[in-house]
């Protein structure tokens, strides 16, 4: 089965699966096995403390995979402590970053927290991709009118920066097709193949994996934390309240995708599990195209 969507026309990629940006772990091994799987590796680009070790980072994933594969620029709001400045890296800190990235050959960039239309300009003008992670619809609308390519929509499923006014991955969906125009990535809780179709028929062009591939062989995540994840019960109270009452803060809990992960696999394996073999079999045991 051809998987075709305004994703994978874009990006071309085999499948519309994309990488969730990972502090510590999104580096380059991490990132080229998933594009090497057949979908979009994503770099994190505030893992790297110096222009040479970013350059270094990108030959890297080059020499590892010819696949398409993009980077993640984590923007940091205003005001931040001068501890947190020097943990975070800023719009400003990352143009250089952008530039080296660009004279690299890279084609898709990711954003995500603060505002990157600066960012977004200049990666327009040079030919490329911009996709924006938000997690409210008021958020999506503002970024689609700065002219990103395309927005991932994280639902409070999911984890990672939390909003109160973030909505479920359900809800987004179903409004986002109704007030977005531009390509939409689903995130948040989904990590088996009713989760990944679900999205897509709810209107996303393309899902992203955080939490379900964290405890993946190739992931670059200590077996405390994948065991973490593989042990989780999603449905314990004190979880619960981290994941929908905006506690998660930065940690290693996981999202509620967690319920998914029962051992540690390959990214193939697991990519090829949800798609060829779950997916496919799910779609034909619909039989759509039957007269009766």
């Amino acid at each position: 089965m051809k998987w075709q969507t305004k994703i994978t026309e874009m990006a071309h990629i085999k499948y519309p699966i994309i990488m969730g940006a990972f502090a510590m772990i999104g580096k380059a091994e991490f990132t080229a096995a998933f594009s090497n799987a057949g979908g979009l590796g994503i770099l994190t680009a505030i893992n790297f403390k110096s222009e040479e070790e970013f350059r270094k980072e990108i030959q890297k994933v080059k020499n590892l995979t010819n696949k398409p594969w993009g980077i993640n620029f984590t923007i940091s709001p205003p005001n931040k402590t001068p501890q947190e400045i020097s943990t975070n890296r800023d719009e400003v800190s990352y143009l250089q970053f952008l530039n080296i990235a660009i004279d690299e050959g890279v084609k898709i960039f990711t954003t995500s927290a603060y505002r990157a239309n600066k960012i977004g300009e200049i990666i327009h003008e040079n030919d490329c991709f911009w996709f924006h992670k938000c997690s409210t619809i008021k958020h999506a609308q503002s970024v689609e009118r700065a002219g990103v390519d395309a927005i991932t929509l994280v639902g409070l499923e999911g984890t990672g920066f939390k909003n109160p006014n973030q909505n479920t991955t359900l809800v987004n969906l179903t409004m986002a097709k109704k007030l977005l125009k531009v390509p939409i990535i689903a995130a948040g809780g989904i990590g088996d193949a009713r989760g990944f179709l679900g999205a897509l028929i709810m209107g996303a062009d393309a899902v992203c994996f955080g939490t379900a591939i964290i405890p993946t062989e190739e992931s670059l995540a200590s077996d405390y934390w994948k065991k973490k994840i593989i042990k989780q019960d999603i449905f314990d109270e004190k979880f619960h309240q981290k994941v929908f009452h905006l506690q998660l803060k930065e940690s290693l809990n996981a999202s509620m995708a967690a319920g998914h992960c029962d051992k540690i696999i390959t990214l193939k394996e697991f990519i090829e599990d949800i798609i060829i073999k779950r997916s496919e079999d799910i779609i034909k045991s619909w039989n759509l195209l039957s007269n009766d």
